[in-house]
């Protein structure tokens, strides 16, 4: 919308307060900073929820991968020749054998759950979501046959097992007696404890090379999974196709969005929900811009009506009044992308002190759970929000701006 040099002369002098005009200045000044929270609000919410979904999937499918084959009896003998056709599968990047068991971890008098993973030393070495999460401890000591496991930083706050302690694993594969199956008990060092940076996970599970875990649980050559990571992870029915004809009588493919689909779909159907709800925020703002521009006819008759018989056009007078509504919404969401970007690059310091001055953990990762508050932002998201607040805020212009067009000079200055 182009205005000529005394229309953006006149838009200035009613966007500034006059005399006698504190109170219409004071309800623009508020609706510029609703629509600055609404649009904050709205950008903050979609990127901590962006985050949670991002962090999650990242750490998930970091430890888990992409798709899983599982044997059957929870061993898939002749995992060799089925790992290797699984990597010539267009879209795949990788298939890693892995084993996976269900135990009981004790230590120190203290005893929990835990799923015990076996990996190859260059997998568990290579593998970005272990290796760079390691807290404490040498994650290079795990070697086949030494004995040694790395634990999640969780658990060996729960057992009170940390680097150099003693853990037991208990198998109930185990003897069989006359007297029935007597679990196994095996001994392992704690070589180091690491952090996924999921509170159930860190919970959960005890890491050993491969061999040791085949031995543990007498698995011989075999293992009980094989890892899949594809190139795109959204876009993989065509991967998972080819998957389950290999696998095809020896064991069942189960892709990320089955192993954590009532998770995804809870932060997705809460991610909807929350932008129609905040957007309400902006909707109760470009009221109060509606409100204010009404007001601002209303004491400005006169003055309109005196341009409109020097020569102002009804469009010349509605260009200035969409303007002055369209110039507040602006600002207003300018300043709630100021406000979203320094909330969401400090967002975990106020956190911090809101927990230090109410005193209340608001952050318990094992209600959260992720470490610490997430966030990232979509620009397309981004762009979506600021323009739905330009929209709204033209449209709330759109009545006001007419009725000022519609102004009558004659009736106005009749008793002058």
């Amino acid at each position: 919308m182009i205005l000529n040099r005394y229309e953006r002369t006149i838009a200035k002098r009613y966007l500034l307060p006059g005399k006698g005009e504190g109170f219409i200045f004071l309800v623009a000044a508020i609706s510029l900073g609703a629509v600055a929270l609404g649009v904050a609000a709205l950008i903050i919410v979609m990127s901590v929820m962006n985050g949670f979904r991002a962090e999650l999937f990242d750490k998930i499918v970091g430890l888990n991968g992409h798709a899983v084959v599982q044997g059957y009896d929870g061993r898939l003998p002749g995992w060799q020749q089925m790992a290797a056709q699984a990597r010539r599968v267009s879209g795949v990047t990788s298939a890693t054998p892995l084993i996976e068991q269900q135990m009981l971890v004790s230590g120190n008098g203290r005893a929990t759950g835990a799923i015990v993973r076996g990996m190859r030393v260059e997998d568990i070495r290579t593998n970005p979501t272990i290796s760079g999460g390691v807290k404490s401890g040498d994650i290079r000591s795990l070697t086949p046959g030494s004995d040694r496991v790395a634990i999640g930083s969780r658990l060996a706050e729960s057992i009170g097992a940390y680097p150099g302690g003693t853990i037991s694993l208990i198998s109930p594969e185990g003897r069989s007696t006359p007297v029935g199956t007597v679990p196994r008990i095996v001994s392992y060092t704690v070589g180091a404890t690491f952090e996924v940076g999921i509170y159930d996970l860190d919970n959960l599970y005890v890491l050993m090379p491969m061999e040791d875990a085949q031995n543990l649980l007498m698995l011989g050559e075999d293992v009980s999974t094989i890892e899949v990571e594809v190139a795109a992870p959204d876009r993989m029915n065509d991967q998972l196709g080819a998957l389950q004809q290999i696998v095809q009588g020896r064991g069942v493919v189960v892709d990320w969005r089955s192993m954590n689909s009532a998770l995804f779909e809870a932060l997705e159907v809460e991610r909807i929900a929350m932008f129609v709800v905040l957007s309400l925020i902006i909707l109760v703002a470009v009221f109060n811009i509606l409100s204010s521009l009404i007001m601002l006819v209303r004491a400005k008759t006169r003055d309109i009506a005196i341009l409109r018989t020097m020569g102002a056009s009804r469009r010349g007078m509605l260009k200035i009044f969409v303007t002055v509504g369209v110039t507040i919404g602006s600002l207003g969401i300018l300043l709630g992308l100021l406000l979203g970007a320094v909330f969401l690059f400090f967002r975990q310091a106020v956190v911090n002190a809101i927990q230090v001055l109410t005193g209340q953990n608001l952050w318990d990762p094992s209600v959260r759970f992720l470490s610490e508050l997430p966030s990232k932002t979509d620009p397309l998201e981004v762009t979506a929000i600021v323009v739905l607040a330009l929209v709204l805020a033209f449209l709330a212009t759109l009545y006001p701006a007419w009725k000022a067009a519609s102004t009558d000079p004659v009736q106005v200055l009749r008793y002058e």
